[in-house]
């Protein structure tokens, strides 16, 4: 693992990027590295520490895949994501530090996606991934229930992850 600072200070665990650096139980490219506004951090924060992440502990990468899910579970998501790109993160001051964190190749996809479609070209703003990555951290805060939810999706996300290693 590699340590790194954002620009207040927060420590960041940045996943070694060389398959050869990898511990032997991982699979190389599971994850890619995002970056997620501080305020939508500071709930995931609150999350990890929250004394119902429990057996098992998840981790940010299983949160922030979990916030991707949820979203693109719930009807219309791109239509969401973009209306909250367009319509308040605009408006957020755009030097805003950001916490540098991974998130699962699946959850990653959907967001490429995102990132590659007509309503991110020309004559449209250009949003980048920590965008996406936030967008979707913050629709999923504004869920009922979203702690419950968010847990729930991820241990489904771990659940579908490891289905092809369990046969």
């Amino acid at each position: 693992m590699t340590t790194a600072y954002d620009s207040i200070g927060h420590i960041s665990r940045l996943a070694p990027r060389d398959p050869a650096a990898m511990p032997a139980d991982t699979h190389s490219g599971d994850t890619v590295g995002t970056r997620v506004w501080l305020d939508e951090f500071a709930w995931l924060e609150t999350l990890f520490n929250d004394t119902a992440n429990r057996s098992p502990k998840l981790r940010y990468p299983d949160l922030i895949s979990a916030c991707v899910s949820l979203v693109f579970n719930a009807p219309m998501p791109e239509r969401r994501i973009f209306a909250f790109l367009h319509t308040r993160l605009v408006l957020r001051d755009q030097d805003t530090a950001r916490r540098q964190e991974d998130m699962w190749r699946g959850q990653y996809q959907l967001l490429l996606a995102l990132q590659k479609s007509e309503q991110n070209r020309h004559p449209h703003p250009q949003f980048k991934l920590d965008h996406f990555t936030t967008a979707c951290v913050a629709l999923a805060m504004e869920e009922e229930g979203a702690k419950e939810k968010l847990f729930e999706q991820a241990r489904r996300n771990i659940a579908r992850r490891a289905a092809p290693y369990s046969t």
